[in-house]
């Protein structure tokens, strides 16, 4: 029965991981049409669409019960970590 438990919470820490990736790779495709020369309205289309997948993933899983909101918010801050880390590096490396 702990098995499964335990199995259940990584499959939501998993989504989070994904939706965490997905989003942040939003941000960045984001960023760049923000100081492009594009249009507004499609990083502002971007910008609602990633918002939109976000919440409503987090909705669902909210739904669920504490513990899976919990552990997909756990997977989703972990990218978080590891994007912001990422792109520190990048700017030390290239200022």
């Amino acid at each position: 029965m702990i098995g499964l438990v335990v199995v259940r919470m990584a499959a939501y820490g998993a989504l989070g991981a994904l939706i965490g990736m997905a989003y942040f790779a939003a941000l960045a495709w984001n960023v760049r049409l923000y100081i492009g020369h594009r249009t507004g309205r499609n990083a502002l289309l971007l910008h609602v669409l990633r918002l939109a997948v976000a919440v409503a993933v987090f909705t669902l899983c909210a739904r669920q019960g504490a513990a899976p909101i919990l552990a997909s918010f756990a997977g989703f801050m972990a990218i978080r970590t590891i994007s912001v880390n990422h792109y520190r590096l990048a700017l030390q490396r290239n200022p």
